[in-house]
């Protein structure tokens, strides 16, 4: 069974099986719900690349903290 391009009747078709499933008033809403779950999933695509250069151009921080150990006392 080959494939073939949608054509204006078969959009017309999705687009009128959507707006019966989820009604006029909540389509912008569904719109905006999966525009901005687009949005966060190609960001959170960059942000990774971006935290994984920036790993490897950050140089290793050493402590500053030091502690000063005598002889003869002990720290419980």
């Amino acid at each position: 069974m080959p494939f073939r391009s949608f054509g204006p009747l078969e959009i017309g078709l999705i687009v009128l099986v959507i707006l019966i499933f989820f009604g006029v008033g909540k389509l912008p809403q569904v719109g905006g719900a999966i525009g901005k779950g687009l949005r966060s999933f190609r960001k959170g695509q960059r942000g990774e690349d971006e935290e994984d250069e920036a790993e490897e151009e950050r140089p290793i921080a050493k402590s500053k903290t030091t502690k000063k150990v005598t002889k003869g006392t002990t720290k419980v």
